[in-house]
């Protein structure tokens, strides 16, 4: 099992459609794993250019061509976990493009195993020294 083949984040079939049709609306799209406050911990929906990432923010993947963020400290919680991102029936956040939708994102996750931690531990490794 190589790295490359263990996503950090997905997104069920129900999310993935749900994405398909705000990008309809919206044009290019990226996610923000909140870390609480406001909205909870969920993963909020922009149009990209709406949401300005910063540099200790962790790029976890793409779903469906919409870049994936997560804070740092965010991600020191979850980095044993793949996240799993899906959608159901609710008001999403403040700011997101899924509010006012009746639908709204939702983060699953699931452990690693432990090759799976070895493996993103050895790529994070060959990233830091590349």
């Amino acid at each position: 099992m190589s790295s490359t083949h263990i996503p950090r984040v997905i997104a069920t079939q129900a999310a993935l459609d749900f994405i398909s049709m705000l990008r309809q609306m919206h044009g290019p799209l990226m996610f923000f794993q909140s870390g609480g406050c406001c909205d909870g911990s969920a993963p909020q929906c922009y149009s990209v250019g709406e949401f300005n990432v910063s540099t200790t923010d962790v790029y976890l993947g793409d779903l469906d061509g919409a870049r994936f963020y997560i804070g740092s400290d965010q991600f020191e919680y979850w980095k044993h976990t793949q996240l799993i991102i899906d959608v159901v029936d609710g008001n999403g956040g403040m700011f997101a493009l899924d509010n006012g939708t009746g639908k709204r994102f939702l983060t699953r996750s699931r452990l690693f195993s432990d090759e799976e931690n070895r493996l993103l531990a050895e790529a994070a490794k060959l990233i830091m020294i590349g």
